[in-house]
């Protein structure tokens, strides 16, 4: 009996090493400082400094759309890692962040809040740990326009 038990320990203690193994999380994300509840919020979350802030050319990057209403988003099953967030609030719902002369037009907010007016934040600004079921992100929603 104790031989299987430590050979069922032994099975599982190998099942956490295999690739895409790695613990799941869960990122909880509320949104502030939205001027309106109109339309919808489009979040991107990724781990591509070189897709910052768009996820456009990352493959694996994680889009969820929530309505501007609800103001919270709620990214599950991540495996754990550093992530960076962008946020749109795409008030008129046509799926892009609207501009006038490269200004948006629309409000936008990354994780960790940082200050910023000329372009986005560098990603170094605003990655944070996603780990286990505790992870939040409470973005302010900057407008220009």
């Amino acid at each position: 009996m104790v031989k299987l038990r430590t050979t069922m320990a032994m099975g599982f203690m190998a099942l956490l090493t295999l690739p895409g193994a790695a613990p799941l999380s869960t990122v909880e994300i509320t949104v502030d400082h939205l001027r309106s509840s109109k339309g919808l919020l489009q979040l991107c979350l990724t781990a591509n400094e070189r897709s910052f802030p768009d996820c456009d050319k990352d493959k694996s990057a994680y889009r969820l759309t929530a309505r501007a209403r609800d103001g919270v988003a709620r990214f599950e099953n991540l495996p754990a890692g550093e992530y960076a967030l962008a946020i749109v609030h795409d008030e008129n719902g046509n799926n892009k962040l609207d501009t006038f002369a490269g200004i948006p037009k629309e409000g936008i907010g990354f994780s960790r809040n940082p200050s910023f007016s000329f372009g986005p934040p560098r990603f170094s600004q605003v990655v944070f740990v996603a780990q286990g079921a505790g992870a939040s992100q409470r973005v302010k929603i900057k407008y220009y326009l």
